[in-house]
């Protein structure tokens, strides 16, 4: 019988074929992030024990995804959530979510929409100057940090949570307006051709492990993903020597969990570990 990561796995392909289909049509370049990139390169797949899959495009790119894909999506089971399509939801970036699951997170209670989900980021100018950068980062951090709250995100779960009533209209607008100042500090450099770098803001990695050059990122090749063949940087050797060091090591056999999701409900059933 298939194990809970196995299943969330499965479902997880499914979200990233629909995505890959989605930008063959739209002719938009992305490519793979993080631990994806390291499980197509280390694994041809995913990281066994890894729960979730990373992907990025160029903020342009990314915006015209965004504005095309609902459209496309119709009369399917996936939901394209973002600050706009889902009011409760607080993150920066885009998930495509299977409708057809419904997932609980670790140390993630919120009233978004759930369901098994692959993040989508965008990648945003940032000036040359270390100051400027620590600037545009700060208030990003901290406008993010506002809209988690009042959206109410929290590390655990308060059975008073469930009796709180819904956000009244004006506590919608006012956190619409952050969405929208966040947005605007993310893009604040995007029409400085001049600028060679590009960052995702959200990142969980230290700052400079995760900038690149545009060239990286607009050079691309093909690689294999389980039975896919997806989109990475032609030069991940030196993307994942900068995030992780010897990637070709695995780690520790205590440190290989998965992170993300506690609980999972699909096919009428319930799956825990």
């Amino acid at each position: 019988m298939p194990s809970l990561i196995e299943r969330i796995h499965q479902v997880e392909l499914g979200n990233l074929t629909q995505f890959n289909q989605l930008c063959q049509q739209l002719k938009l370049p992305y490519f793979l992030m993080g631990g994806s990139l390291l499980g197509a390169i280390r694994h041809q797949g995913f990281i066994p024990w890894d729960d979730d899959v990373d992907v990025g495009l160029l903020r342009t790119d990314y915006d015209r995804f965004l504005a095309a894909a609902p459209a496309l999506l119709t009369g399917t089971h996936y939901f394209l959530q973002t600050p706009a399509s889902d009011e409760n939801y607080a993150l920066s970036y885009a998930k495509l979510l299977d409708r057809n699951t419904y997932i609980e997170e670790k140390r993630n209670v919120n009233n978004a929409r759930k369901g098994i989900f692959i993040d989508i980021f965008p990648l945003d100018r940032i000036p040359d100057d270390e100051v400027a950068q620590r600037e545009q980062l700060t208030k990003f951090q901290l406008l993010n940090t506002r809209i988690l709250l009042q959206l109410r995100y929290h590390l655990v779960d308060n059975p008073l949570r469930k009796l709180q009533s819904p956000l009244k209209p004006e506590q919608v607008t006012a956190v619409n307006a952050l969405k929208a100042q966040r947005e605007t500090d993310m893009t604040q450099y995007q029409a400085d051709d001049s600028l060679s770098q590009v960052k995702n803001l959200a990142s969980q990695y230290a700052y400079e492990k995760e900038i690149y050059s545009v060239t990286e990122l607009t050079d691309l090749i093909d690689v294999p993903f389980e039975q896919l063949t997806v989109q990475a940087p032609k030069n991940y050797a030196k993307i994942l020597e900068r995030l992780y060091g010897d990637y070709r090591q695995l780690p520790p056999e205590n440190q290989r969990t998965e992170k993300h999701l506690d609980l999972v409900i699909m096919d009428n059933q319930l799956f825990t570990d």
